[in-house]
């Protein structure tokens, strides 16, 4: 009996990290879900960007702040094809006046097949060069890539005052098959 429990116990605590690791992938993937359906919300010309490029990569939440020096990060997917393939993670450094804090939706839209296979090799940054646009009903519409990228954000709470430089740096770990 006492091994029967042992053995029982073993096995719960090995498993219990792929467990909490599944849980994270569910409640990231809902958290992405809801970003698009915003966004598509917010601009319905948007679609055409979700469905025509090689890929995107969605960040539901993005936290920053700043003052002097900023920093924001967040956690997101990476989609090929409507499908996704793995988690990527954004990391930014700032300096410049800033004051305030911040919580953004982001989606980068990738214009072909290079452009995402350097996302994917982690072999991507963005330059102070590429800007986003707020996304807002129409402004999909008229939007053009830039250096391969289309970059769409949303604000969803907070409030920064910014003039400053930097850029984004990513990481990205694809899904095991």
């Amino acid at each position: 009996m006492k091994l029967k429990l042992t053995l029982l116990a073993l096995a719960f605590a090995m498993a219990t990290p792929a467990i909490q690791a599944a849980d994270k992938n569910d409640e990231l993937s809902s958290q992405v879900k809801e970003a698009i359906t915003l966004f598509q919300k917010t601009d319905p010309d948007m679609k055409k960007f979700f469905a025509e490029s090689a890929g995107y990569a969605i960040f539901p939440k993005v936290a920053k702040g700043g003052l002097g020096i900023g920093a924001a990060h967040g956690k997101g997917q990476l989609f090929e094809k409507g499908k996704a393939v793995g988690e990527t993670g954004l990391t930014q450094v700032t300096i410049g006046f800033q004051a305030g804090g911040q919580i953004y939706s982001e989606v980068i839209f990738f214009e072909n097949a290079t452009t995402l296979k350097n996302f994917k090799d982690q072999n991507f940054e963005f330059s102070a060069q590429v800007s986003a646009v707020a996304a807002a009903e129409g402004v999909a519409r008229n939007a053009k890539y830039e250096h391969g990228v289309a970059v769409f954000t949303l604000a969803k709470a907070g409030l920064m005052y910014e003039a400053s430089v930097g850029g984004q740096k990513f990481d990205f770990k694809p899904y095991s098959k």
